[in-house]
């Protein structure tokens, strides 16, 4: 063997600075009980190579899989089946070497436990995949592209097929319930482009309130900035209420609702909407769109912490990623209602009109009275 060759196996045996987790010596105790009774591999839960996180390990049970076993008299006198794994899987994997094998083979306390070690094997690898999809949910809710929100959704669609997989994989057990995660939620500054969209939407809201009706789909606490989100709720009250909508009804509700203080007075809330562009539907669905992604990112980082705390079990796992999940479905619901309109069928809602002064709606105390009916 050359030397270059000699020299980056030995790096490779190099033992890794950071402690492998518990799943490792899983694998191990596997590979050495089917290495010590190769019968064993018909016994185990149906397990596959990829399954494995050690890429040596997985190489190794590639050729256990592909490979016939000698019959027990044979394997019991003659090291042929070793052999012949290890010419099979060395070229997939270069650290693997016969002293290995052996070392293998002491890591397995009982070769009868292979079914319970294939177990074990198969929830780190449920774990590892779980994060990956949360990893690729994150990584559409941050990544530009041209329609981030269908990416997003795909994203969320395939992670809940998993999660259904793990349920019916991993059966429940008395302690199913998830473990309480806190994930310490950065509050960011918001993206200037977020604030001048939500300015922009509340400038096309009090230029053109008759869209606010059709606008059911957007809630105040999409808006990422806070006095954004408080004036949109202002808007709201006053369409709902049949109050004229304009910049001044806006400062005045304002006011009401304690908005305006030493830093930030009337004339702040008129400049936020004096210069009004395009039609509050389209930043309407911009804003949303945002708030759909960015509670994209929190679910991911909700399930990524989930996968990170290794007591916790896989149907733990798949419970409380599904509970994380459920909170993308209420924006989720929103954004279609915003894309496609209402369903077919559903009457628009409209805002409550305020009786005129002097008509019957408009009289105070209880209605007029009417004639009893006569009794026959």
């Amino acid at each position: 063997m050359p030397d270059a060759i000699r020299i980056a196996t030995d790096e490779e045996l190099l033992p890794d600075p950071t402690p492998p987790p518990a799943v490792h010596y899983a694998e191990q105790a596997l590979l050495g009980a089917l290495l010590l009774a190769p019968e064993h591999l018909k016994a185990i839960w149906p397990i596959r190579p990829e399954e494995f996180g050690n890429p040596a390990h997985s190489a190794l049970f590639a050729a256990m899989c592909t490979l016939s076993p000698p019959a027990p008299e044979v394997h019991r006198t003659s090291p042929l089946w070793l052999n012949q794994l290890l010419d099979a899987a060395q070229p997939h994997a270069r650290a693997l070497t016969a002293s290995y094998l052996h070392a293998l083979i002491s890591a397995c306390p009982a070769d009868g436990h292979a079914p319970a070690y294939a177990q074990m094997v198969r929830a780190g690898h449920a774990r590892r995949l779980l994060q990956r999809h949360a990893g690729l949910l994150a990584q559409a809710a941050t990544a530009a592209g041209p329609d981030p929100a269908a990416v997003v959704l795909t994203r969320a669609d395939q992670l809940a097929v998993y999660l259904d997989e793990l349920a019916a994989s991993f059966p429940s057990h008395p302690g199913s319930l998830p473990r309480t995660q806190t994930v310490v939620q950065q509050a960011g500054q918001p993206s200037a482009q977020a604030q001048e969209e939500e300015q922009l939407l509340l400038g096309a809201v009090t230029a053109h309130p008759e869209g606010l009706p059709r606008m059911r789909w957007l809630h105040e606490g999409d808006l990422t900035v806070p006095v954004h989100a408080a004036l949109f709720a202002c808007l709201t009250a006053l369409s709902r209420r049949g109050t004229p909508v304009d910049p001044v009804t806006l400062l005045w509700e304002a006011q009401h609702r304690g908005l305006l203080h030493a830093g930030f007075g009337p004339q702040d809330v008129l400049a936020l909407v004096a210069h009004p562009v395009g039609g509050p539907e389209h930043w309407g669905q911009r804003v949303l769109q945002r708030a759909l992604l960015n509670r994209a990112e929190e679910v991911a980082a909700r399930i990524t912490a989930l996968t990170e705390d290794e007591a916790t079990s896989v149907h733990q796992l798949a419970t409380g990623s599904r509970r994380a999940l459920a909170a993308l479905s209420s924006v989720r619901s929103r954004w279609h209602q915003a894309v496609n309109g209402p369903t077919p069928g559903t009457p628009a809602a409209s805002p409550p009109r305020t009786p005129a002064v002097g008509s019957p709606g408009a009289r105070a105390g209880p209605g007029p009275l009417l004639p009893a009916r006569p009794a026959r």
